[in-house]
């Protein structure tokens, strides 16, 4: 088991981005939405992610980064249970769309059921 957020895990590319955002799909455990778009990579792993906090919600930047520094360290945590025995390739974003500074806990347990919910949906 690796337990580490590699560098092609990360889903990088605006086209990727923008496309996920035009044609992706989405679904949602209140404060996390994980937009997801079936896809294909030249390289790299089966799962790309990216996460995003709204500057809205959260005006200041240390804020904006402790929360998606805890959303990349559920996501790191868990993947295995959760991606190991996927074959097709999705690009992932996880949005913040909360308005309150979150705890690890409670982040983790709404990241976990927001994968049960997207492997529900996509087999």
């Amino acid at each position: 088991m690796d337990y580490t957020f590699k560098k092609l895990e990360k889903l990088k590319s605006k086209k990727k981005i923008e496309q996920l955002f035009l044609e992706g799909s989405s679904v949602t455990a209140f404060p996390l939405r994980l937009m997801y778009l079936q896809t294909s990579f030249k390289y790299g792993a089966n799962i790309k992610i990216s996460v995003s906090v709204s500057k809205r919600n959260f005006k200041k930047a240390v804020d904006r980064n402790r929360i998606k520094r805890l959303m990349r360290e559920t996501y790191r945590l868990n993947k295995n249970s959760y991606f190991n025995n996927i074959t097709t390739q999705y690009a992932l974003m996880i949005l913040y769309i909360g308005t309150d500074k979150p705890k690890f806990k409670t982040l983790e347990t709404k990241m976990k059921l927001l994968f049960e919910q997207f492997l529900n949906k996509v087999s």
